[in-house]
This record gives structure tokens, C-alpha cells and sequence, in this order.
């Protein structure tokens, strides 16, 4: 069998048109753009590629970009007092820490401080706690563009065995809520799990997700399982994710490349959380 490659990229492309256009109504309506808040602590490059793309994409689809860049030597202090200014400022829909912060700045004791209705990253605990319960709220981006790609492809969750390799509080641990909610069997493993290849071989929808080049090998895949490949690995052959892809795309029936899988899908999500927040805290307001 030779898989079918998802094409996150489009799909990504997709969703910001569609985010574009709902936008779009929505100013005409009379409201004012969503506005997105990012705040970026030190120089560090790849952080800044990071930012500099999300602020792009928020101009593109006709949202307001706040981009607050803070030298590395930054006061914690002063990265808490801009959190809450920005949670105060009814321009600001949704507010993203890039994460990692430098050494001296609590980077995820921060995000505890965002307003969790402005939490477009869906990493502060009252995010985690509403999806766990599964009550509406903010989604984390990664684990909520995975799920529009298994969407988008029409793959059946309800009943489905789902094989979620990591427990990262970013991608595992909401990715695998997420997929229960959708009525999926869900088995999450992690470094103690017992025979890894055959928990993975019993999977309909197998995710990856700890980042380490090529773990996940071609014959732990089932055949015709849909595969997901989270991760992003720097190597001498380039960029790779955690699947062996040429082994795996000959037994899988969908999987996704890296690049052009998950990763699009992150930001595009990112947007749509922005423009969630801006229509649910208008009707707060109403």
C-alpha cells in the first residue's frame, strides 16, 4: 500500500481563507478587528521566525497584531505587568507567550497569568481544565490542527483505536482529549511504555509526538493506519519528523509529511482561536 500524503499546507491555506473571510463579516457587522498579542522575551532566532509568521498571518486575514518584543535581560516583573495590561485592553482577543522564555523568566508559571478568555494557546490551566471536562473553551493550536486534518480527510474517530506516542502537556495530553471527546479509544504512551512497536501496530489513527528523528518505524504501523507525525527534527538529511516516512507511507492509508503536515496547520489554528475569543467576549459583553 502506498499512503495518501496530507497536504497541511493547503489545508492550512484553507482555514486562514476561511478565517479571512469570517473576519471580514465581522468587521462589516460593525465590530472591530480581533486583535492578537504576542510578547517575545529575548533574541532568541527561531522564536522570532515563530513570531514574526504569526504576526504576518494575523495582518493577512485582516486581524490587528500586537507585537511586544522584550530584551533578554527583561524583569520578570515587567513581563507580568505587560501580561496583565494586555488582559486588561479590550483591543487584545487573544494573547500568546512565545515559549521558551529565558533562564531567569518562568515562561509557564507566566501563562498561568493570561486571561484565560484571551488564552488562544489553550495552555493555562483553566484551558486544560475546561477541555478535560469537556466543556467549550480554547484549544491548544497543534493538537486542534490535527484534528482538522483527520476532519478535513473524513477519518472516522468514533470507535477508532488512537495510538498517542507522547504526553507533552503542549500536544499528547490535549491531542488525546481531544480524540476521546470524539468518542476514539485512546492509549497514550510514553518513555515506560512496555513493547511500543505493538501498541502502536494495534492502531487505526497512530500520532507521534516526542520529538525524536524517525522513531517511529515503518513496521509499526498497521495497515491502512492513519498517520500523524507531530514532530519537527533538525538532522544532517534536513528536517524530519518522528516517523520513518518512506517505510510508513507504504503500509499507512493517510499520513503527513514533514515538513508541510502538522506544522502549517499550528498557526492557522492560532487564528482561529483569535477570532473565537473576539466573538465569545463580545457576547460576554452583550
Amino acid at each position: 500500500m502506498s499512503a495518501t500524503i496530507i497536504d497541511g499546507r493547503a489545508i492550512a491555506e484553507q482555514v486562514r481563507r476561511e478565517v479571512g473571510r469570517e473576519v471580514a463579516d465581522w468587521v462589516a457587522e460593525g465590530h472591530d478587528p480581533p486583535g492578537l498579542a504576542t510578547v517575545l522575551v529575548g533574541d532568541d532566532p527561531a522564536s522570532a521566525v515563530y513570531v514574526g509568521g504569526k504576526q504576518k498571518a494575523t495582518h493577512e486575514v485582516g486581524m490587528q497584531g500586537f507585537d511586544h518584543r522584550l530584551p533578554a535581560d527583561t524583569p520578570q516583573e515587567e513581563v507580568e505587568a505587560l501580561l496583565l495590561e494586555l488582559n486588561a485592553d479590550p483591543r487584545v482577543s487573544g494573547i500568546l507567550l512565545q515559549l521558551p522564555t529565558p533562564p531567569h523568566i518562568d515562561g509557564p508559571g507566566l501563562t498561568w497569568l493570561i486571561d484565560p478568555a484571551k488564552d488562544v494557546d489553550g495552555l493555562t490551566p483553566v484551558s486544560a481544565g475546561l477541555l478535560a471536562k469537556g466543556r467549550p473553551g480554547l484549544r491548544p493550536c497543534t493538537p486542534a490542527g490535527v484534528m482538522e486534518l483527520l476532519d478535513r480527510h473524513e477519518v472516522a474517530l468514533e470507535g477508532a483505536e488512537a495510538v498517542v506516542v507522547g504526553r507533552s502537556d503542549l500536544v499528547g495530553k490535549p491531542l488525546a482529549q481531544l480524540l476521546l471527546a470524539r468518542h476514539a479509544t485512546v492509549t497514550i504512551c510514553h518513555s515506560r511504555t512496555r513493547d511500543l512497536p505493538e501498541v502502536c501496530r494495534r492502531a487505526d489513527i497512530l500520532v507521534a509526538a516526542v520529538g525524536r528523528a524517525r522513531m517511529v518505524q515503518g513496521d509499526w504501523v498497521r495497515e491502512g493506519a492513519v498517520v500523524i507525525d507531530v514532530g519537527i527534527n533538525r538532522t544532517d538529511d534536513g528536517l524530519v519528523g518522528d516517523v520513518d516516512f518512506d517505510a510508513a507511507a507504504e503500509r499507512a492509508g493517510l499520513i503527513t509529511p514533514v515538513p508541510r503536515g502538522v506544522g502549517p496547520m499550528t498557526i492557522a489554528m492560532l487564528l482561529r482561536n483569535t477570532l473565537v475569543a473576539a466573538r465569545a467576549q463580545d457576547a460576554a459583553l452583550a
